[in-house]
């Protein structure tokens, strides 16, 4: 069954780090609770007590993984978690993260958000040398190039070893005395610390969201290409780095974060009303009624209906309960997989003329699936409206896309794309637009997925073994 999400990009995962608090395990269950929007396959924490580091990971969403039995052996003052988005390949207990380690210095623990673009070459080198890998991970790179590095400290011998990579990164890690953190030198993917209230211990985190159910205030975002060490000592900051640039990635903003979290100074939510009302001052429709795709095109829409002064209604009701196992009858109707989903509803809809909000348009089947439940309902027009640019390519730093021949604006025209998903008219946001929304194009964004502007060089086709198995079992 194609799933209705299948339409969006995913995020790979999210990462949560813990030090100085007595139920260090528990509160990072709480923060990758929190995160589980970008991670449903897999979850794994690990705790450090007494110089020994201690893990449970497993297959399924943090409910599902860990239990009070599950967390009662994770002891410790300081851990770290991490959750993984459910890909059809990959999907097995040895991709789980944390990755944990023994080596000649002690031992070590890695949760990654983001994607290395030289992964494969450095794991072929690696290879070649004697190194075994038990993973398809790119992040297992790192701790391979983690034991071979010299270095005073950990944070001198993890720096050794970043140094030989290229890509994107946030990684929170965990020694048995020390909780690191660190962003990579674009910072692509997002990174915070916090304070937490009640112990002053401090915490790390994807998204402010998982701060404020882990019962932590928000201190600052960690800065691109810096390196954060937690210790009993307090807090050092280091940029081991050479800098280049913030290269934020924009598509945060835009789908990925949650709507309440807070990135690099930009509330999340606010943005996307932003778009829509910007949405709604380059693309005037006559119609009767603003509908978002649900849930990823609620706040545009929202935004879209207060500045064009039509109603905002739920046309579209989402099912969240609905999982990738869900059984098929035999017999089913031609969007049955969209339906299971998304339910449309007549008495708002019948009659009317439809503005339409989602995200994005990726392969365009999904979008199609969708105009169409919404004519069946009665509409008597369908105007589509995306709250970003023209997907036009792939993204190779850590999120799950389909290859360029699949995505339907890289290969056809506007009007192309409208005829395809059948509707009366489609309108995109403008690159330009979207800075306006975000806070202008000097913060410093990666909008490779738009522009076709990639600020590593990535050879087109060559993505790293994390992403290979999904696109191949496709």
């Amino acid at each position: 069954m194609v799933d209705a999400d299948d339409e969006h990009f995913h995020d790979e995962c999210g990462v949560v780090g813990v030090f100085g608090h007595p139920e260090a395990a528990n509160l990072t269950y709480l923060g990758l609770y929190a995160l589980q929007h970008r991670g449903q396959e897999s979850a794994g924490i690990v705790s450090a007590d007494q110089g020994q580091l201690y893990t449970q990971r497993g297959m399924g969403r943090v409910a599902e993984v860990f239990g009070a039995q599950e967390l009662e052996r994770l002891p410790g003052q300081q851990a770290i978690g991490h959750v993984r988005y459910s890909t059809a390949g990959g999907s097995v207990l040895r991709n789980t993260q944390p990755i944990f380690i023994n080596y000649r210095h002690g031992a070590f623990a890695v949760g990654h958000n983001g994607n290395l673009v030289n992964a494969g070459a450095l794991r072929e080198q690696l290879e070649r040398e004697g190194a075994i890998f038990h993973t398809d991970m790119d992040t297992e790179v790192i701790v391979h190039l983690l034991a071979r590095v010299p270095g005073q400290d950990a944070g001198e011998r993890l720096a050794a070893a970043l140094a030989q990579v290229s890509g994107a990164y946030s990684l929170v890690c965990l020694t048995e005395t020390r909780l690191i953190g660190v962003r990579d030198p674009m910072g692509f993917r997002p990174l915070v610390l916090g304070r937490l209230i009640d112990s002053g211990g401090f915490v790390l985190a994807s998204e402010t969201c998982a701060l404020d159910l882990m019962g932590a205030e928000f201190v600052r975002d960690v800065a691109p290409g810096e390196m954060v060490i937690i210790s009993q000592g307090g807090i050092e900051s280091r940029f081991p780095f050479p800098a280049v640039g913030r290269r934020m990635c924009v598509f945060e903003y835009i789908y990925f974060a949650r709507p309440d979290s807070v990135l690099d100074g930009v509330h999340v939510y606010s943005a996307r009303k932003r778009i829509g009302r910007i949405l709604a001052r380059i693309h005037p429709r006559d119609a009767d009624v603003v509908v978002p795709v649900p849930d990823s095109g609620v706040a545009a829409a929202m935004g879209y209906a207060e500045a064009s002064g039509l109603p905002f209604e739920l046309g579209l009701i989402r099912n969240h309960y609905v999982g990738r196992t869900f059984i098929q009858p035999a017999q089913r109707g031609r969007d049955f997989s969209v339906k299971v989903k998304l339910n449309a509803q007549p008495e708002i809809l019948k009659g009317k003329r439809v503005i339409l909000v989602d995200d994005s348009i990726v392969r365009g089947t999904t979008s199609a699936k969708i105009v169409h439940l919404i004519r069946a309902a009665g509409a008597r027009e369908v105007h589509f409206l995306v709250s970003s640019p023209p997907t036009i390519g792939p993204c190779y730093y850590g999120i799950d896309t389909p290859d360029r021949a699949q995505l339907i604006a890289a290969q056809h025209s506007v009007d192309e794309v409208r005829k395809m998903i059948g509707a009366d008219s489609l309108g995109y946001l403008s690159l330009d637009a979207l800075f306006e929304a975000v806070g202008g194009r000097a913060l410093g964004f990666c909008d490779a997925c738009f522009s076709d502007d990639y600020p590593l060089p990535t050879p087109e086709g060559h993505g790293t073994r994390q992403l290979f198995l999904m696109k191949e079992l496709r």
